[in-house]
């Protein structure tokens, strides 16, 4: 049986403690990847690194922060599984690639081995995705992976002196599974 958490491009793993000052530095060199987040926050100080709590990499709920490394044990980003509904069988996500790592299928491959593991593994049966509407790059990759656009919701996010609509990308199982098939006979 083959690793569900490794793809031909990156493997998925629980996050260290001590990579926490790594995002931070990433954030520090590439302020604009805030943007894509949540928010350009303020500067941190230099030298102090934030606590990082040492219970991060436990499930709670279902909810789990992912760390993306390649094959090589590099580390080129992260997914945070969140909003994890067990009742209702649905969940979201929030991926983050540093900026010297994108445009070379490393989210792409890092959400669809999330989502094998959420829906095949943990009996998730929708999953949906916020992109805020200045991400164009973010809203072709969902369509390209068999996202729907479901809804957008107007003026919900402030940044670079204007507001912008939040988009929000839903999948099902049986939407994954199709697509799912199709991929593994080559199809990519």
């Amino acid at each position: 049986m083959s690793n569900m958490f490794q793809g031909k491009l990156v493997r998925l793993r629980a996050g260290e403690p001590s990579e926490g000052v790594l995002f931070r530095d990433q954030d520090r060199e590439h302020p604009d990847n805030g943007r894509y987040l949540y928010e350009i926050g303020f500067p941190e100080p230099r030298f102090e690194p934030p606590p990082v709590p040492t219970d991060s990499a436990k499930p709670h709920d279902d909810n789990f922060p992912f760390t993306i490394e390649t094959l090589d044990s590099v580390v080129v980003g992260a997914i945070h599984m969140h909003h994890c509904n067990l009742r209702c069988g649905t969940f979201m996500y929030g991926i983050g690639i540093f900026a010297e790592h994108r445009r070379k299928g490393y989210a792409r491959e890092a959400i669809w081995l999330a989502l094998r593991y959420y829906f095949y593994e943990r009996r998730y049966q929708k999953c949906t995705a916020e992109v805020y509407s200045f991400n164009e790059a973010s809203a072709r990759l969902h369509e390209r992976l068999g996202f729907t656009l479901e809804g957008r919701l107007r003026r919900m996010m402030y940044t670079d002196g204007a507001f912008h609509d939040s988009l929000f990308f839903g999948i099902t199982h049986e939407e994954f599974r199709a697509r799912d098939i199709t991929l593994q006979d080559g199809n990519r």
